[in-house]
């Protein structure tokens, strides 16, 4: 039963922080949704950035499901990490918590919604760190600095399905990995 009523819990705040982002949501909102008196929340959770924080680390597991779940053993490491890059960042993007804490960061600089951002670009690029070493064990990439090598790699991804489309139409899946083979598998030089 408590089990219950704390997913409920959650699930409402999850809606309430997408709908309303992290500064307007209040636990009356939080309560309401979820159907059950304040004081019930505060038997799970302390506080408003404790309920928060619970739903953003749920929403990082999820990521790192997604890219995991991307990475098949038979497949060559650039085409499992561009994989598992596009199905992180496309779950980013099309999260409607994630979308309001942007927008949120982008029109009141709100620090909890430019922590969280922050969070899931680190479990992002910790994943990658990981892989990429473990492919570098493997040697079936040139020794490098795994943290450099992924902040890169995650950087130009952002530019290329988030930055590119403000000014251009939209890259398919197709040509992101073609790019991410032209720059980072085969290099511009001739």
């Amino acid at each position: 039963m408590a089990i219950d009523r704390k997913k409920m819990i959650l699930s409402a705040a999850e809606r309430t922080f997408a709908s309303f982002g992290y500064k307007a949501t209040t636990m009356d909102l939080v309560a309401r949704l979820a159907n059950v008196g304040k004081g019930t929340i505060y038997t799970f959770f302390k506080n408003k950035e404790e309920l928060f924080n619970e739903i953003m680390n749920q929403f990082i597991k999820r990521i790192k499901a997604t890219a995991t779940n991307a990475i098949h053993d038979d497949d060559h490491f650039f085409v499992n990490l561009h994989r598992a890059l596009y199905s992180m960042l496309e779950l980013r993007k099309e999260h409607q918590l994630t979308i309001k804490l942007t927008q949120e960061l982008r029109e009141i600089g709100t620090a909890q919604a430019k922590q969280a951002l922050a969070n899931i670009e680190d479990a992002i690029l910790g994943f990658m760190e990981e892989f990429i070493s473990h492919a570098e064990l493997k040697q079936e990439i040139k020794s490098c600095d795994p943290k450099v090598t992924a902040f890169v790699i995650l950087h130009l991804y952002i530019s290329l399905i988030f930055e590119w489309e403000q000014r251009h139409q939209p890259l398919s899946k197709e040509e992101i990995a073609h790019l991410f083979e032209l720059y980072l598998v085969q290099g511009l030089k001739k």
